[in-house]
């Protein structure tokens, strides 16, 4: 008895009460290439609590989701993978989501990668199980030229734009549905040709993007092959409170709120749903040189990647968090802002001003940089989550951004990336008729149960479902580790 009371205190010294006592979420080997790769769910110690292989590489991070029912057997993971023969290459390519049960087994999968739309890059799970799909739009000269793009900067002459589509899986059948959908091509604006309909002064039009913004493709993209990539949107989450959709540009060095309320005509509008204003921006910020309200000293973003909401019920929540890619030379950080909305839900923007905040915060920077993909996510106690993609490199910070724990996965691992890792809460995991852990059944997680779990390892007390914490049917010492990470996680909130 004595050495296992020991061994609780040894493990309480070697977790600080300041980690987040959770499982964290990634796949290895990002960026849309690889012809296969495993998503691991590992426990704050590195043991794996759960896997699930894949055939194809995949293109930015999974997501879980609780499914129909609580506890974990029931849980899904949504998986954004390279699809067979994509349509057009740059970086982040996807083309397929597959759906896995807790087992590994495909449920479900989706392919969108065809003559019009490549889907790359991210995906985000609605609460109602949806699935939100950023994809490339390509457009021919034709097109183009007809929207008032003066050039391109590809052999291809074409220019791929941004489109973002709502499936609805149904896992029965194996069916989907698109149930809503946006383009940007229809909330252009050029000041390039009076003759053409979306002629305007864009300094004044600052929900509307400049199409003669940047440059649209190169003929030096992966593999040495064309492309037409203009905007390169990274990433994008969902505000369930707010109906509204963040995304992130890279190559505009800016990030972009749209209303999710609308309907899908709505959306192709300038009118309609919660805000009134259809599928233009309601609120960008990063780069105002792109509408002409600023300077190369107002551009505070560069190559982001990961814009999300923080949770309600998170310290800071309905701020905006994101990874700033090349905060310097060789050097990353990690940010959070508090968006300029009002008691109305309406982004304040002042006349001939740009988007603000005026301040924000950098939560964390210095010593680590990648200038691909990543990831910032805050966590229910406070800490935030980052992710360095290229040195597959994940770590946790205090709110002084102090680093608390951290896992390398490139350590014999050569040129092996993560694009973005999550980290999720063990209350997560509940198993249906009672809380994982909760082994004497007073619905209180604490030192208690970790005592009945030592009663049942030396067989002085019966078995306990609850007691077996990681699930694998064996109640030991790892479950008491477990249990220990859930008390310190419960304590921080």
């Amino acid at each position: 008895m004595l050495k296992y009371i020991i061994l609780i205190f040894a493990i309480s010294n070697l977790l600080s009460q300041d980690v987040y006592g959770g499982y964290t979420l990634f796949t290895p080997g990002g960026g849309g290439s690889g012809s296969s790769a495993t998503t691991y769910l590992k426990d704050v110690d590195n043991t794996n609590y759960n896997t699930w292989s894949h055939s194809n590489g995949p293109a930015s991070m999974p997501y879980l989701y609780p499914g129909d029912e609580s506890g974990f057997e029931n849980t899904l993971l949504y998986y954004p993978c390279r699809s067979s023969n994509p349509t057009m290459e740059s970086g982040g390519v996807g083309g397929k989501v597959i759906i896995y049960n807790w087992e590994g087994d495909e449920l479900w999968n989706y392919q969108l990668s065809n003559n019009d739309y490549q889907h790359h890059h991210d995906i985000d799970v609605l609460p109602n199980g949806n699935i939100l799909m950023v994809a490339w739009e390509r457009l021919y000269s034709s097109t183009w030229q007809a929207l008032g793009r003066t050039s391109v900067d590809n052999s291809l002459n074409q220019m791929w734009t941004t489109a973002i589509f709502e499936i609805q899986p149904n896992l029965q059948t194996g069916g989907s549905e698109v149930v809503w959908e946006w383009h940007l091509t229809d909330h252009l604006i050029q000041d390039s040709n009076s003759s053409l309909s979306n002629y305007g002064d864009i300094s004044n039009n600052p929900q509307l993007m400049d199409v003669n913004c940047g440059s649209v493709g190169s003929n030096g993209g992966p593999g040495g092959q064309a492309n037409g990539d203009w905007m390169h949107v990274n990433a994008i989450d969902y505000n369930e409170g707010l109906d509204q959709i963040a995304i992130s540009a890279r190559h505009q060095n800016e990030i972009y709120i749209i209303d999710h309320s609308t309907t899908t005509e709505e959306a192709a509008s300038h009118a309609g749903g919660n805000s009134n204003k259809g599928g233009d921006f309601l609120y960008r910020w990063g780069n105002p040189q792109n509408y002409d309200r600023g300077n190369n000293s107002d551009e505070i973003l560069d190559s982001q990647h990961s814009v999300n909401w923080i949770p309600v019920g998170y310290p800071g929540e309905g701020n905006l968090i994101l990874y700033n890619n090349k905060h310097s030379s060789n050097s990353s950080a990690a940010l959070e802002f508090v968006p300029p909305i009002d008691e109305n839900g309406n982004y304040i923007l002042l006349e001939n001003e740009a988007y603000g905040p005026e301040t924000w915060e950098w939560l964390h920077q210095g010593g680590f940089f990648s200038d691909v993909q990543s990831g910032a996510f805050r966590l229910p106690n406070g800490n935030t989550l980052i992710t360095d993609a290229n040195d597959a490199y994940i770590f946790e910070v205090d709110s002084n951004g102090n680093e608390l724990w951290d896992y390398n996965y490139s350590s014999g691992n050569s040129n092996v990336m993560i694009a973005r890792a999550q980290k999720y809460g063990y209350d997560y995991f509940d198993n249906p008729g009672g809380l994982s852990g909760d082994v004497n059944g007073d619905e209180i997680i604490n030192v208690l149960d970790i005592i009945l779990t030592v009663n049942i390892i030396l067989g002085s007390a019966d078995f306990n479902q609850m007691a077996d914490v990681n699930g694998d049917t064996i109640v030991n010492v790892l479950d008491i580790v477990a249990l220990v990470n859930i008390i310190l996680g419960s304590q921080q909130n």
